[in-house]
């Protein structure tokens, strides 16, 4: 059996207190520096130490709650104690995004919330007790609602761009009136390791940090790394982080030795006026120690010599911080020592406690968190029209209002007027992206938007997806309303951990405490014929639908698509919701149905006051509808209609097009009512084969009818990137394959009716 290293390090810190030989200076006063290098006092220091105790305690509690079966989580904060001086020195209405070995920069942080409980809270959380205040026992997790530090699971970097966009919006929030829980001079933190900076995420949330302080728009951030040296056993190179980014455009670089507690506070304080006072981002370089590997169940002499790993128990910061106090005379061996072994004991009684408490017991308690819906509030909220002044305003004149027009127009166009009607409705709403600006986006759907709104509310972004979605959450965070666009389907893919691992678990792991509504518009789908390859014409929706909690809206019509864009709008707005909007490129310009010129698939502006009821579909009858069910969605939709017409007016089939409209969540009583009702379903989805919306409809077909199953067919993508030119129609749904996939299901039946 190998040593527990859990017990060395006690162990060292007694004996250190054993030993100690000394009165410490005289002339050392508790309101006084502790060193002649420092204004840190003597007073604070103490108050220091002692949260370096209690993160030091639980640490030590967590592996003994494992080792007992009764804890679950052991990735504690052993030798990064150094950061409780940020604990102080951030204020509690700066936001900050933690990183996981952040136990006594909470503990510290907890001062400025009197009358709170962080030892039994942490507790709770290391059993997964169902009253954790931060997460409701979803996860471990360092977090606080009163203390602004939004819960985060085991980050690699996923945090960074959310704290780069909160940080970015924190000065348009408060010129619109919102953001409120944040003072104007407030900054946003974030913390992370020395291997985190390697991530293509972190590199590009440094990236954009410098991008906007290059172009002289505040940014008031400090990036704050932990370095200790090695993450999990892959070591860092020496000085690759100060050399890294000692000098990184547009930053100004602070190092610390985080093992001495002066030395941290020294840096930290520095660092941490810079940004409130220069709006501009700052890198504080934190030199730490990792003790007892990365957790509990890390062997770290399989990649470390015993030899190593005693050296760096001999940096332990607690030795450097109690022999700090001791030497200064603040503090004597024996009260060093009742603080310690107290601290023990109140830690040691409250495990004993928080395993008896009640723990999450179904899988409707795990989920209540994940997507709250309050149906009535979103409708009226839907329902409800803009200012009728601010219209006007944004529109330009009473004229301009799109509702006064009898001339039809397509997609694009009316979905622009929605979108201007949405931001004179929500003064915390944002558009942004790429090309969003004065080019109106690349199929012109935000064409004068900036003009009308202002570049302060729908702007460009550099071209990077990661920072789009961040700039999102983070603005989200603050009580904005984000719209960001992304510019294809295809491109989601380079960012979607922004909304899988940050956006859509935010509300679940803060047990709702915090949110970061969001809608997301998408330009998606194929049948662009001048687009090859997967970039520019893909209609993967796979990796969208695994999300939990995301919503997925696809419209088809324009008409249905401003409802829709309303109802999304609104579901962000009162239940935190983070939103797909999926906006099928080619039918952005689209006008005729059925021949050139008949104008059919134009509309006229819904006036304000409509919108589409949450994921409820629509049903279009070909006389009675009575021969055949055709489910589908965006492009297919079109595609279903045209195909439709031509089994009635070819062939005497009578069918019916059920636009699904939301794909997350799927009208399942629709579905199970509109095939029922024919008895012969046909699943148009221009998705894949493989991951695609069919998958999900056949399966509740199987679970619902059971016995009673109609006959079935699909059309689907093929499982294949789309090639360019006319051969994308080899792998996509066409009219042509709709018919004939419709005429397979009804004709066997027809035969036997003849007779």
């Amino acid at each position: 059996m190998g040593v527990d290293r859990s017990a060395v390090i006690d162990k060292n810190l007694l004996e250190l207190l054993d030993e100690w030989e000394g009165a410490g200076e005289s002339g050392r006063r508790l309101d006084g520096p502790i060193r002649d290098d420092t204004d840190l006092s003597g007073r604070v220091a103490l108050e220091l130490l002692e949260s370096q105790f209690v993160a030091r305690h639980l640490d030590l509690e967590a592996r003994a709650l494992k080792r007992r079966d009764e804890g679950y989580y052991t990735i504690g904060s052993c030798g990064h104690e150094g950061n409780v001086v940020l604990g102080r020195l951030l204020r509690a209405t700066d936001p900050t995004f933690l990183h996981y070995r952040s136990g006594a920069l909470m503990a510290e942080r907890f001062r400025h919330a009197p009358g709170s409980t962080p030892i039994f809270d942490i507790l709770l959380s290391l059993v997964a007790s169902s009253e954790d205040p931060a997460s409701g026992g979803r996860h471990k997790v360092f977090g606080s609602r009163r203390l602004w530090v939004p819960p985060q699971t085991s980050t690699i970097a996923s945090h960074l761009p959310k704290a780069v966009g909160c940080a970015f919006a924190l000065e348009r929030a408060h010129k619109i009136g919102l953001g409120a829980d944040v003072p104007e001079d407030g900054i946003v933190a974030c913390t992370f390791g020395d291997a985190t900076v390697n991530h293509a995420v972190a590199q590009g949330s440094f990236n954009a940090a410098s991008w906007t302080a290059f172009q002289r728009l505040p940014m008031p951030l400090l990036f704050v790394c932990e370095d200790n040296h090695i993450g999990i056993s892959v070591r860092t190179p020496d000085n690759w982080v100060s050399e890294r980014f000692r000098g990184y455009p547009e930053f100004e670089y602070f190092r610390a030795d985080g093992v001495d507690l002066a030395s941290a506070w020294n840096a930290a304080r520095a660092a941490i006026a810079y940004v409130r006072e220069r709006r501009r981002p700052a890198f504080l370089h934190l030199e730490v120690v990792r003790i007892l590997g990365h957790a509990g169940s890390d062997v770290e002499t399989e990649y470390r010599s015993r030899g190593e790993i005693e050296a760096n128990e001999l940096l332990d910061p607690l030795l450097r911080s109690v022999s700090l106090v001791l030497h200064a005379g603040i503090a004597t061996v024996d009260q060093v020592r009742v603080l310690y072994e107290e601290i023990r004991a109140r830690v040691q009684a409250g495990a004993r406690e928080v395993v008896s408490r009640p723990r999450l017991r179904s899988a409707s308690e795990v989920s209540s968190a994940l997507a709250p819906h309050a149906p009535d509030a979103v409708r009226a909220e839907a329902e409800r029209a803009a200012d009728h002044d601010a219209r006007v305003g944004l529109f330009g004149s009473e004229g301009a209002l799109p509702e006064s027009s009898d001339r039809p127009r397509h997609l694009a166009v009316q979905l622009n007027r929605g979108l201007t009607d949405a931001l004179a409705q929500y003064p915390g709403m944002l558009v942004f992206g790429e090309d969003v600006g004065r080019k109106g986006g690349v199929y012109h759907v935000t064409t004068g938007l900036t003009e009308k709104a202002g570049v302060g509310r729908v702007f460009n972004t550099l071209l990077d997806e990661t920072t789009i979605l961040g700039l999102g959450l983070g603005a989200a965070h603050l009580g904005l309303l984000p719209v960001p666009e992304i510019q294809y389907l295809a491109y989601y893919h380079n960012a979607e951990d922004q909304l899988r691992g940050e956006a859509c678990s935010l509300q679940f792991f803060s047990n709702r405490q915090f949110r970061n509504p969001m809608v997301v518009r998408i330009a998606s789908f194929g049948y662009q014929k001048g687009f090859g390859g997967h970039f520019h014409n893909d209609s993967s929706i796979a990796v969208l639908r695994d999300v939990p909690g995301l919503v997925i809206a696809s419209p088809s019509r324009p008409d249905d698509a401003v409802r829709m864009l309303r109802t999304c709008l609104a579901k962000a707005q009162i239940d935190g919701s983070v939103i797909c909007f999926l906006e099928p490129i080619a039918l952005y310009m689209t006008k005729d149905l059925h021949e050139p010129g008949d104008g059919a698939w134009a509309t006229l502006y819904p006036p304000p006051g409509e919108a589409a009821p949450f994921g409820r579909g629509r049903v279009d009858l070909i006389d009675d509808g009575s021969d055949l069910t055709i489910v589908t969605y965006a492009n297919g939709v079109f595609l279903a209609l045209r195909a439709a017409k031509r089994l009635r007016d070819e062939h005497g089939v009578k069918a019916r097009v059920v636009d699904l409209m939301w794909i997350a969540p799927l009208d399942e009583d629709l579905i199970l009512e509109q095939v029922s009702a024919t008895g012969r379903v046909l699943v148009v989805d221009e998705g894949r084969r493989t991951g695609g919306v069919n998958e999900a409809i056949l399966a509740l077909l199987a679970d619902r009818l059971c016995g009673d199953m109609p006959r079935i067919g699909r059309v689907c993508g093929e499982d294949s990137y789309i090639p360019l030119g006319p051969a994308a129609n080899e792998v996509l749904p066409t009219e042509d394959k709709i018919i004939d996939g419709g005429l397979a299901l009804v004709r066997p039946a027809k035969k036997g009716a003849d007779g």
